[in-house]
């Protein structure tokens, strides 16, 4: 899912700054979206006393708003080009690293499986052909390579396994990112299914929620959801996505 909105703490400010500060032990990045209201924030995240670290913006190209902060991009190949020969991806992630910006990271398709809300809509054969033309030489520049990020629902497991079938062992992504939308049992459910599944990954839960709950229910179902990752050790990274206002959160460890 790939919100329009801009990130923002103007709804339900106090509550969900708790939420978002309840621990201080990993670093953590935000999801950041441009819109008329975007600006009212960018001194939130990008303050001296922000634990934000790090940031990604469903592009290939960083952020104007950020030009000289100290938060650290990460690139996204949102969905894949009509042209069989595009090679802007790759190329704009080398002119970044060629012009001096450390990027450690890239993330590749976003819900191909899906065609609403937000999915890239890519078959799995192109998919494949794209990451090994735009992604797969990035590894040769030191960068780490995040799979394509499928839905929590059976059609995105599917996908991605039909995914590494067409690389044919040419997509040699480092780990694994993750959507769930549904409530905590779900959730774990889904991380053990994946995590047996690509044993030899770590995993990056880029977005999940429990998306018809309140604040309380979101709350504690961030606090219950924060303590399960950080008992995973495969778990080395993940977003909160609350469904209030248009607050989101990632947090890494190192």
């Amino acid at each position: 899912m790939h919100s329009s909105t801009a990130l923002s703490l103007l709804t339900a400010a106090a509550p969900l700054a708790a939420l978002a500060q309840s621990t201080t032990s990993s670093k953590r990045g935000l999801v950041y979206v441009s819109s008329s209201t975007s600006n009212k924030d960018d001194s939130i995240w990008d303050a001296s006393d922000s634990d934000l670290t790090w940031y990604y913006n469903y592009a290939a190209s960083p952020t104007s708003e950020y030009d000289n902060s100290h938060l650290q991009f990460v690139p996204m190949l949102w969905g894949a080009p009509t042209d069989s020969s595009d090679m802007t991806f790759y190329n704009t992630v080398k002119d970044l690293i060629d012009g001096g910006m450390k990027i450690p990271y890239v993330l590749a398709f976003n819900e191909p499986d899906g065609c609403a809300n937000g999915g890239s809509c890519v078959d799995a054969q192109t998919a494949a052909a794209t990451w090994a033309r735009e992604i797969e030489p990035l590894k040769k520049l030191g960068v780490k390579l995040g799979a394509p990020a499928v839905t929590g629902s059976p059609m995105g497991f599917t996908w991605l396994q039909n995914f590494f079938t067409q690389c044919a062992g040419k997509c040699s992504a480092d780990f694994i990112p993750v959507h769930w939308y549904g409530d905590f049992q779900g959730l774990a459910s889904h991380l053990g299914q994946v995590n047996a599944t690509y044993q030899n990954m770590s995993m990056w839960v880029t977005e999940y929620a429990y998306p018809n709950g309140d604040l309380r229910d979101s709350q504690d179902f961030y606090n219950q959801s924060a303590s399960y990752f950080d008992r995973l050790e495969y778990v080395s990274s993940f977003r909160f996505q609350p469904f209030l206002g248009s607050f989101e959160l990632c947090r890494v460890r190192r």
